[in-house]
């Protein structure tokens, strides 16, 4: 099967002057989810919900990306408010991988999107610097440091799930 995509018909949106009403940093931090979500609708809206479950050459699903993407963001923004991982949260990490059907991923992943950008506004930027730890460890860090590992963290996965949406239209 070859997948048609066509080309992006408006430039990235870190490219379009848009919310303007925020600072800078938090800004691009809404980009990048925004990205995220214009490269879901490019290259899997084509794919069927078989697709999105398959595992080319033992890669992880497609539906994996979009639970891991919705749910880390959620992990990420609870330490930058300020709160530790609560026992749904810990549960529902262990079963990225293997729960649900892809068409839960689809609108988990959209709907965490829309949460997190939410979340991420409410942070007023004198936050930045305010020290948080993370995990059972808890390692330091800083919720701007958080914030920004939301955005990168996000595009990595979004870079794995179009390459394996390549790999699915491929074969």
């Amino acid at each position: 099967m070859t997948l048609e995509i066509p080309p992006p018909t408006a430039p990235e949106p870190w490219l379009r002057n848009t919310l303007t009403d925020i600072d800078p940093i938090r800004r691009q931090i809404l980009h990048a989810l925004e990205l995220s979500a214009e490269d879901a609708t490019r290259w899997l809206d084509p794919l069927t919900d078989a697709q999105l479950l398959a595992r080319p050459s033992n890669l992880a699903p497609i539906a994996f990306h979009l639970r891991h993407i919705a749910r880390s963001l959620d992990r990420l923004l609870t330490y930058a408010e300020g709160n530790q991982l609560n026992p749904d949260q810990l549960a529902a990490l262990k079963s990225e991988l293997t729960e649900g059907t892809a068409a839960e991923a689809r609108a988990e992943f959209r709907t965490a999107l829309e949460t997190s950008a939410a979340r991420i506004r409410a942070i007023h930027p004198d936050r930045f610097a305010e020290p948080r730890g993370v995990g059972r460890k808890q390692l330091p860090t800083t919720v701007g440091s958080l914030l920004v590992h939301c955005a990168d963290h996000t595009q990595r996965h979004t870079g794995q799930f179009v390459t394996t949406a390549k790999v699915i239209a491929a074969s």
